[in-house]
C-alpha cells in the first residue's frame, strides 16, 4: 500500500479554504441514543456507528479528522478496535482527508519507534501529535516517516500551560525555544508541525513568527471559548493558511437528539463559514 502523504493531503484541503479540523472526541458516555446500534451492541460499535455519521456528515468541510485516542484506549480491546475501524472508514469514504492521531506520544527512542509502529503502520493515521520533554533525539522515529506529519505540542490550550511552557531558558520563554527547534533541527524532513491553543492568541502569534509557513494545529474553539478570529488572524502565515483549527466536543456533540449528525454539519458549515470570513 502506497504511504500517504500528510503535507500534500493537507495542502489540497488548504487549496480549498478548508481549515477545520473535526475532532472525534467520541465520549461513549456522550453518544446520543438514536447513534446507537440495536439491543446487542457494544461500546466498540457505539463508538464507530456515532463517528461514521459525524464523518459522513461533515467530511466535505474539514481539512482533517482528529481522533483523541483516550477516548478509545480506555475501553480496551473494543476501543483500540474502534479507533483502527474509525480511521480505516475515514480512508474509504474520504480519501483526501489526512488523519491525525491526538496521542501525544513521546518516549525514549525504542519505544517511540514502537508506537510509530502502533500509529502509522497499525492505525494507518497520517498524523500524530508528540511531546518534546525528552528532547529531539527519541522523537527520530516519528520525523524518520517523512511521509507522516509529527505535531510538536508547543503551547498548549489549557489554564495552566504557562506553569511549564513560559518557563525562561536562556532567557527565552520555553515553548518558543521548542517552536525554533522543531522549526530547525528538528525538520530535516520537513514534516515536522507545531500546536498551539487557540486559547493563547498572543503566543499564537509569536510561534507563527518563528516557525514561517510550518503547520500549525490549534485547538480551543467552542468549549474552551477561543476567539476564532484572532486565531485566524494569529496563525495564518504568510500564503493566508498554514493551519489547522481543532472542534471536537462543540461539533460532535452540538445536539443529543436523533439529529446529531444534522446539528453537527450545521455547526462544522458555520466554524468553516467564520474562518474564512477571518482570514
Amino acid at each position: 500500500m502506497a504511504e500517504r502523504n500528510f503535507r500534500e493531503l493537507l495542502e489540497n484541503q488548504w487549496e480549498q479554504d478548508k481549515f477545520l479540523c473535526v475532532g472525534l472526541d467520541s465520549d461513549f458516555e456522550k453518544v446520543p441514543e438514536a447513534a446507537r446500534p440495536p439491543a446487542g451492541g457494544g461500546v466498540g460499535e457505539t463508538i464507530v456507528s456515532f463517528n461514521r455519521a459525524i464523518i459522513d456528515a461533515t467530511k466535505d468541510l474539514v481539512c482533517a479528522f482528529k481522533p483523541n485516542s483516550a477516548f478509545y484506549e480506555s475501553h480496551g480491546d473494543e476501543g483500540w478496535k474502534a479507533l483502527r475501524e474509525t480511521i480505516q472508514y475515514i480512508n474509504e469514504v474520504a480519501p483526501d482527508v489526512p488523519v491525525i492521531l491526538d496521542a501525544k506520544r513521546g518516549d525514549i527512542a525504542n519505544t517511540n519507534a514502537a508506537y510509530t509502529a502502533s500509529t502509522f503502520d497499525h492505525l494507518r493515521a497520517d498524523a500524530v501529535t508528540v511531546q518534546p520533554y525528552l528532547g529531539g533525539e527519541p522523537l527520530a522515529p516519528f520525523f524518520a516517516r517523512k511521509d507522516k506529519g509529527v505535531i510538536v505540542l508547543c503551547h498548549t490550550s489549557n489554564p495552566g500551560a504557562g506553569e511549564i511552557q513560559n518557563l525562561m531558558v536562556e532567557g527565552k520563554l520555553l515553548y518558543k525555544v521548542i517552536a525554533h527547534l522543531a522549526a530547525t533541527k528538528w525538520n530535516d524532513n520537513g514534516n515536522c508541525c507545531v500546536m498551539v491553543g487557540a486559547t493563547y492568541p498572543q503566543e499564537l502569534s509569536e510561534v507563527r513568527e518563528i516557525v514561517g509557513d510550518m503547520p500549525i494545529l490549534t485547538a480551543g474553539i467552542g468549549v474552551q471559548d477561543g476567539d476564532l478570529k484572532k486565531t485566524v488572524q494569529a496563525g495564518k502565515d504568510r500564503r493566508g493558511r498554514g493551519f489547522i483549527i481543532n472542534a471536537s466536543r462543540s461539533v460532535i456533540f452540538a445536539s443529543n437528539g436523533k439529529d446529531f449528525a444534522e446539528v453537527a454539519r450545521k455547526k462544522a458549515t458555520e466554524l468553516h463559514g467564520a474562518i474564512t470570513n477571518a482570514l
